[in-house]
């Protein structure tokens, strides 16, 4: 009997239509187009706008995109994954609610959380899955509203975020395709870092921490970017090093879309031209979770079956990682 790995064989996104571009963002702060672009590559992102609707919205959309493309009957569904760094409440879970409202009532859900690593970390979860031969298909989204914590006065913050979601389907291979290799790792001392002080357990929200401003998502950005252009750099080296690959046998570069030169930088360590490197950082920003699944939509017509995959992320927390994957199937 071959040996089951854990293969990728849909896609789905939804990205909210409003369009926060650098020049209205140069109405609310003090910044300018050309600032952006140069020190982030971003030109426009997408904001969630609709009053009482947050990340389960944007989960649930990318994964009926994807149940459509796929014909997919959402009652074979085993396990609904929702990697997200804003769910829409505390203790309620949002994939239980995302699973509920597409249809995948035989699933069991639940979030998993490590802000820009999220989906690269649901990745490995949902392949550990799939491997234990227990269960068939995996939807694992990644869904962020960051737009729900950014203080859109802080020039450092509103210009990298944007509102978005992708989605992929997880199911057996027995061709040797799918997930082939990861280096995951965490380093809580970085946490002061990067995150939203106030809201959580240990500093519950307070009106006058509400009045400054302290359940805004905070970011000391040189510290973050130094630490994320060594160690999304290092993981990539190190996973192709133990694999035997050299830049000639990675047909792309999946990278989390944080910012162009953190990505150009990962690129850069492991000698892979630029036309190898999927971006679309541009247009959406930094969407968090959903920075992943939203390139392989976009780039799922250029993807070939045996396709050499390098995923890197580097998140809040510190969160970070790489993946090799073989992709699965031609486009349609």
């Amino acid at each position: 009997m071959s040996k089951i790995t854990a293969a990728i064989t849909a896609v789905g996104s939804y990205l909210p239509d409003y369009v926060l571009s650098n020049k209205i963002l140069e109405t609310m702060v003090d910044t300018n187009d050309e600032w952006i672009t140069t020190r982030t590559g971003i030109k426009e992102r997408r904001i969630l706008k609709e009053e009482g609707k947050g990340t389960s919205f944007l989960a649930i959309n990318a994964a009926e995109d994807l149940i459509r493309k796929k014909g997919l009957d959402p009652k074979e569904i085993d396990l609904v994954i929702v990697s997200t760094a804003t769910p829409d409440m505390k203790a309620a879970s949002t994939a239980a609610y995302t699973a509920t409202q597409i249809g995948a009532v035989n699933a069991f859900s639940y979030d998993l959380e490590a802000a820009c690593s999220s989906f690269l970390f649901g990745m490995s979860t949902a392949a550990a899955y799939i491997e234990s031969g227990r269960y068939k298909k995996i939807l694992l989204i990644g869904a962020d509203k960051n737009s729900s914590f950014i203080n859109y006065k802080d020039r450092a913050t509103c210009i990298i975020f944007g509102d978005g979601a992708g989605a992929v389907l997880f199911e057996p291979n027995e061709e040797g395709l799918g997930l082939q290799d990861e280096i995951l790792r965490s380093n809580g001392e970085g946490r002061e870092f990067l995150q939203a002080t106030y809201g959580g357990s240990s500093y519950p929200m307070t009106q006058e921490a509400f009045d400054q401003g302290k359940h805004y998502v905070f970011q000391d950005g040189r510290t973050v970017f130094k630490n994320a252009v060594f160690n999304m750099a290092d993981v990539a080296e190190r996973i192709l090093k133990r694999n035997n690959l050299t830049n000639k046998d990675i047909a792309w570069l999946v990278a989390h879309q944080a910012n162009k030169r953190i990505i150009d930088a990962t690129a850069q360590r492991i000698n892979l031209e630029n036309n190898k490197v999927m971006m679309n950082i541009e247009r959406y920003g930094n969407t968090t979770s959903a920075t992943l699944p939203l390139l392989l939509n976009d780039y799922e017509s250029q993807l070939k079956k045996g396709d050499n995959l390098i995923f890197a992320a580097f998140g809040g927390g510190f969160t970070w990682g790489s993946i090799y994957y073989k992709w699965a199937y031609n486009p349609n």
